[in-house]
C-alpha cells in the first residue's frame, strides 16, 4: 500500500492554488510524498509559481532546464505531463470561469463519478491522486478506508 500523509485541506484562493494541487497528486504518484514535500519550495520556483499561463505556455528549452534541475524530480513525463496539465486548466477554467466552477459542475454526482471525470481530464491523474487532490481542496471524499476497500476490491 503506498504511503498516505494526511494532507491539510483548504480551499485554494485561486486557479493556480488548485493547478499546484493537481502537480502535487502527479509527482507524488509512486513517490515518497514525504520527499515531494521536502522538495516542494523547489517544485513552486521551478513551476512559475503555479502559474497556469506560464506553465502551459512552457517549452522544450524549459523542459530540458527543469529535467537538469536538481531541486525536483526529474521525471520527463511527469515534466509534460505537468505542462498538459496546466493547459487542460486554461481550458477549463476558459469554459467555466474558474476551477473552482468546474468542480462545482460535478455538484451533485458521487464522489466515484466525479474522481472518474477529474482523472480523465488530467494526465498521470489516478485514483490515488484524485482522492488526495479531492481531499486536499476541501471537496467531499469518502473516508480514506472505504475509499481503499474499494479500490481493493
Amino acid at each position: 500500500m503506498p504511503e498516505f500523509i494526511i494532507p491539510p485541506r483548504s480551499v485554494p484562493e485561486n486557479d493556480a492554488g488548485y493547478f499546484e494541487k493537481i502537480t502535487q497528486a502527479v509527482f507524488q504518484a509512486g513517490f515518497s510524498w514525504k520527499v515531494i514535500r521536502q522538495k516542494w519550495p523547489d517544485f513552486t520556483r521551478a513551476f512559475a509559481g503555479f502559474d497556469i499561463d506560464t506553465v502551459a505556455a512552457f517549452g522544450a528549452e524549459d523542459i530540458e532546464h527543469l529535467l537538469e534541475d536538481k531541486g525536483i524530480v526529474r521525471n520527463g513525463r511527469k515534466i509534460e505531463a505537468t505542462i498538459a496539465n496546466a493547459q487542460t486548466c486554461q481550458k477549463l477554467t476558459g469554459e467555466y470561469g474558474s476551477m473552482q466552477q468546474f468542480l462545482r459542475s460535478m455538484d451533485g454526482k458521487d464522489y466515484y463519478t466525479r474522481s472518474k471525470a477529474f482523472s480523465k481530464q488530467f494526465k498521470f491523474m489516478g485514483p490515488m491522486g484524485a482522492y488526495f487532490f479531492f481531499y486536499s481542496v476541501g471537496e467531499d471524499v469518502p473516508p480514506y478506508e472505504e475509499w481503499r476497500s474499494v479500490q481493493d476490491a
